[in-house]
């Protein structure tokens, strides 16, 4: 039985349409997939059915009945909880008083009694919370278990998850799609929005993509494959990028001699780490986040100062040196946060000129001309859904990306240090991305790829390292690798000490 309908959805932000005319059911007790790429349309819809928007079209019906949904408090009414990408919490708070926090009878809160509340709670959904913890001093997978929690307790049968993985690691993600599953066995119905196919694959029942606000189809999952939903996704069949075998050059353009770091808090982040990128080669960096590879990235682009050891670019110490000394010497940087990498309220075509503002100076002013005209190129190369005016805080993910790898890129830098490149992004951007990294890897550039994300790594390297507490735990080619050996290293359950990883 449906217990969610959503019939001829339409929504309009000005000229955008941002849902066309959408039908969309939900079964009682599954796990419905809503896939699509960045702006297709699928968190909209959801802030829909949650009361977060008015549809300016259409009806839903909730377990067959016509249901008015005209805030969050109407749809909690109806049963319809929503987990969104920033998680509403107050930090100071406990995880009980954050769970019953506005759904209280009175002002009175007797701690010992809503935490005893909220953890029987938690034990019959089978989420592993302390209800005595502050939130503030819990990771993001705790703080998203909470959120799930908070809609469970108020009695929802429907659960609406955006993009639920965008902020795990991998160990995170695989609770996440237990706790999903036990709740699913309960006979709770789960809207799962995603842009990410394996996970499409891995957990739903049932998959409805959508493509510019409209719906192109829903399957069953067990029916269908990550191709097929690719080309229902971005409308075309050839999917994914190709790395050709080739012989990397000889000359190693960027070595890293036993650096030592210290992390934020003074504490130690990098262990003796040395490794060498050639000329034409992909080294990846795969890990669980937080092993060091954020504190490695700041040392090579002259972000963070090491304690211990050298850094050499092309033949020159760089050990210690400003980011524009790195810039300077041929090292190009796409930062982990791309919203960092840029100044939101300036344009285009000013984040464009950023880095390099000396070459659009004369005479001690800024030649706008020469900026525009300069955007207005990388726009057109780079394939930037933007105009040179248009203030960077407006621009889409992917779009963001575009504008600092064509900061980075059409310098030809020797040395490319790429951190999460994708993280985040939808199925066509994650493709342009990667293809632009083979093209800087076949021009010659030494490229230092650290991701989280082990299908890229796989696919993008021709040598990878792995970190595990701040050290390199092992280092093998890239065609002698897979997810499980990598996973074990990744873990700290094997160690491949080598004495020259540097050289393998």
């Amino acid at each position: 039985m449906d217990i969610v309908q959503m019939r001829g959805i339409t929504k309009r932000f000005g000229p955008v349409l941002a849902n066309d005319h959408i039908d969309f059911s939900l079964r009682e007790g599954e796990i419905h997939a809503l896939l699509g790429e960045n702006g297709a349309g699928k968190t909209t819809l959801m802030r829909i059915l949650y009361g977060l928007y008015r549809a300016d079209e259409g009806e839903i019906l909730v377990r067959g009945w016509p249901a008015r949904i005209n805030s969050p408090k109407d749809a909690i009414a109806l049963g319809i909880g929503m987990v969104t990408q920033h998680f509403a919490l107050v930090p100071p708070l406990t995880v009980a008083e954050n769970v019953v926090l506005g759904f209280t009878d009175g002002f009175a809160l007797d701690r010992a009694a809503i935490e005893r509340k909220v953890a029987e709670a938690a034990e019959r959904f089978g989420l592993e919370v302390d209800p005595s913890a502050v939130v503030r001093h819990l990771s993001v997978g705790q703080r998203q278990r909470v959120e799930i929690l908070k809609a469970l307790y108020r009695e929802a049968q429907v659960l609406i998850l955006d993009e639920p993985t965008a902020v795990l690691v991998p160990q995170e993600i695989d609770a996440l799609f237990k706790t999903l599953e036990r709740l699913r066995a309960q006979g709770l119905s789960v809207i799962f929005i995603t842009h990410k196919l394996e996970e499409v694959m891995r957990i739903s029942d049932r998959v409805t993509v959508l493509r510019d606000g409209r719906v192109i189809g829903t399957v069953e999952t067990q029916k269908t494959n990550e191709r097929e939903l690719a080309r229902m996704m971005v409308g075309r069949e050839t999917f994914g990028v190709h790395r050709e075998e080739r012989a990397v050059g000889e000359q190693p353009v960027l070595r890293v001699e036993r650096i030592c770091a210290n992390d934020d808090q003074g504490l130690p982040a990098l262990k003796e780490v040395s490794l060498v990128v050639h000329s034409g080669e992909v080294l990846g960096i795969a890990g669980v986040g937080g092993n060091g590879q954020k504190e490695l990235a700041e040392v090579l682009t002259g972000m963070r100062r090491p304690t211990a050891g050298r850094v050499v670019v092309d033949g020159k110490d760089m050990t210690g040196a400003t980011p524009a000394e790195f810039t300077a010497a041929g090292v190009g940087r796409i930062p982990e946060d791309r919203h960092a990498g840029v100044v939101s309220e300036l344009t285009v075509a000013e984040n464009m000129a950023l880095e390099y503002l000396e070459e659009f100076t004369r005479r001690g002013v800024l030649d706008r001309e020469a900026i525009w005209k300069h955007a207005e190129e990388l726009i057109q190369r780079f394939q930037i859904k933007a105009r040179p005016t248009d203030r960077a805080r407006t621009l889409s993910g992917g779009n963001l990306q575009k504008l600092i790898l064509a900061r980075v890129l059409s310098r030809d830098p020797k040395v490319v240090i790429a951190s999460q490149p994708t993280r985040g992004l939808d199925v066509g951007a994650t493709e342009y991305v990667r293809q632009q990294l083979l093209e800087q890897r076949a021009r010659g550039a030494a490229v230092l790829l650290i991701s989280e994300d082990l299908d890229e790594i796989l696919a993008l390297s021709d040598r990878i390292a792995v970190m595990y507490e701040g050290e390199i735990v092992g280092m093998l080619p890239a065609q002698e690798a897979d997810p499980e050996r990598l996973g074990l290293m990744m873990s700290g359950a094997v160690k491949e000490r080598q004495e020259a990883y540097a050289e393998v």
